[in-house]
């Protein structure tokens, strides 16, 4: 068989990838109550802005629904620690919109300000970030750093933003609905975080790593301790992903059932905490058609249009399509490239489904059709391709 089973896909990032799952003991550990916490997350929003979850009511999809999503805070009040975020962190290392050069006839400038906060919300903010985050959005960085920076030339506007964010873990003892980041061997934070976050009992406890915060910590603590931070050890929904890719899976038409259902509206690749699509737009200004700006726009390539090329042919017509492209992309393709695979198996994609689609049931449908190719095949020389 060549597909891997749950128990490899558990433990693909704790076997010598480049950045590994905390496997050690636990840290230097303080114990805060709500007025401590409140003051920590005041003291340390005068030196950095602090990006974490956010609970806005009555902004979700129906009536009376909250939506927790992220944005900048200076009261500890104001984050939310026991919901996942129905929109992962990713719109501060990679915005919606992003100038990257301004031109005229003869001349290009590279756009000015261009940092965690530079210029959109924050007015220009010089401060570096901290962003707060569960473990499995902490290896979706890696995922972005590798992307961004370890997949060809550097982008010099991503590594610009990226030196000035700094990383809180939260604390997540058990999983959300939809999540599967134990099959994905993302449910074990990697060592990019400098402090942890989480509620226990009526207080809260954190696991400090960088010794330039204990002084902080140590003027609103109650006490010290040491501590681990918490993280899921079982999800309800489990997935395990092929180990080959047939040509014959890849033209399956097990897609076919995702060209009825998907109705190409992109909110799982704009939720999701790995997806990176984006488009160039040149704005021209109205006031002289010969100056503008070059921007980079987020993009999906669930939609219509992505894939369409000069000349109007468009190589992924039907939602199926889309829907493969996606699925091998984040579970094969990526693998292919960097050794481990996209999804970190946050289930943000399969919330805000209107079609109540699974990725993680495509997944192991995928999953079981290489199986059955591999029975069928079993002994012969073949290749993925």
């Amino acid at each position: 068989m060549r597909s891997r089973a749950r128990d490899g896909a558990r433990d693909t990032e704790r076997e010598g990838r480049p950045v590994g799952a905390r496997t050690r003991g636990g840290c230097v550990g303080y114990v805060l109550d709500g007025e401590g916490l409140d003051g920590l997350v005041r003291e340390l929003a005068r030196d950095y802005l602090v990006f974490a979850p956010v609970r806005k009511v009555g902004a979700g999809r129906f009536t009376d629904v909250d939506q927790v999503i992220y944005d900048f805070v200076d009261d500890a009040s104001q984050i939310e620690l026991d919901a996942k975020s129905d929109y992962s962190f990713k719109e501060l290392l990679t915005p919606l919109s992003q100038t990257l050069f301004y031109f005229t006839e003869d001349q290009v400038r590279e756009a000015r300000g261009i940092g965690p906060a530079g210029g959109s919300g924050q007015g220009g903010d010089d401060r570096d970030v901290f962003v707060l985050m569960r473990a499995c959005d902490l290896h979706g960085v890696r995922r972005l750093d590798d992307m961004y920076l370890h997949n060809g030339p550097e982008d010099s506007f991503y590594r610009r933003v990226r030196e000035r964010v700094h990383f809180a873990l939260i604390g997540c003892p058990e999983g959300f609905e939809h999540c599967f980041c134990v099959d994905m061997g993302t449910n074990v934070a990697p060592d990019n975080w400098e402090f942890s976050l989480e509620r226990r009992g009526d207080g809260y406890v954190c696991a400090v790593e960088g010794e330039s915060l204990r002084p902080l910590f140590e003027r609103h603590a109650k006490g010290a301790s040491e501590v681990v931070p918490a993280h899921v050890s079982q999800n309800e929904v489990h997935v395990s992903v092929p180990g080959s890719m047939p040509m014959e899976v890849r033209t399956s038409d097990l897609w076919d059932e995702y060209t009825r259902r998907c109705i190409g509206c992109g909110r799982c690749t704009l939720v999701c905490p790995t997806c990176t699509c984006f488009t160039m737009q040149d704005v021209l200004y109205t006031e002289n058609g010969r100056v503008g700006e070059r921007r980079r726009v987020q993009a999906s390539c669930m939609i219509d249009g992505y894939s369409t090329v000069a000349g109007g042919a468009s190589y992924r017509k039907r939602n199926g399509e889309r829907m493969r492209f996606k699925v091998l992309h984040k579970v094969y393709d990526f693998r292919q490239r960097f050794g481990y695979d996209m999804c970190v198996g946050c289930g943000r994609c399969d919330d805000v489904c209107p079609e109540y689609i699974s990725f993680a049931a495509c997944v192991n449908k995928v999953t079981d059709a290489v199986s059955a190719w591999d029975a069928q095949h079993e002994g012969s020389v073949v290749s993925d391709d």
